[in-house]
């Protein structure tokens, strides 16, 4: 069989070939775009510090706020930032002291509300015309800049004579108030 004779053979098979070059790189191009949408659609953490501590100061250089928390993870893909046993300190030279904790907790990208989750306690220190308060909920929505929080759950609040039990809570703590949006049950004790 000469070389004329094998090509002949051969020649009917190379656009075969060819097809199937062209399905190996197209397959190998579509399984490099999936393991890339794979890898961003990824939660995974690119930044854990622990032991945070961090504190936002007034135009004057005077401390505004100071949080804490026992670990804090940032998510770049949602650009969250999820906080485990945060702790913000709400600072004022006219108004109490409040601190207020959970066991979870999560932060805007921007720094400006943080969300409090799983057993939320607030603790607005006592004044020389006030008793302490402390406030006990599920879920707190902060916007510290603004001193500002509010929760649509149930919570429970208790000073030195009274225990009120509401569904949801405004908490203005620049103007002192609190709203209370619903069911709302009281009970005051004598001192």
């Amino acid at each position: 069989m000469n070389v004329a004779s094998r090509t002949r053979y051969w020649l009917p098979l190379l656009p075969l070939l060819g097809l199937l070059a062209f399905v190996y790189w197209l397959d190998t191009q579509v399984e490099q775009e999936v393991a890339a949408a794979i890898n961003n659609q990824r939660h995974d953490p690119d930044g854990i510090m622990d032991n945070l501590s961090a504190t936002k100061m007034d135009s004057q250089g005077v401390p505004k706020f100071l949080l804490t928390a026992k670990q804090m993870r940032h998510y770049p893909d949602h650009d969250t930032t999820e906080l485990e046993m945060p702790h913000l300190t709400m600072l004022s030279i006219e108004r109490p002291v409040v601190h207020m904790r959970g066991q979870h907790g999560n932060m805007s990208s921007r720094g400006d509300e943080v969300l409090f989750v799983d057993d939320v306690s607030v603790l607005r220190e006592a004044s020389q015309t006030q008793s302490a308060m402390t406030m006990n909920t599920e879920f707190l929505r902060v916007l510290p800049d603004q001193d500002w929080a509010n929760t649509d759950k149930p919570v429970t609040i208790t000073d030195a004579t009274t225990r009120v039990r509401s569904v949801g809570l405004e908490m203005d703590n620049k103007a002192r108030t609190l709203k209370l949006l619903s069911q709302v049950r009281s009970e005051h004790h004598a001192k």
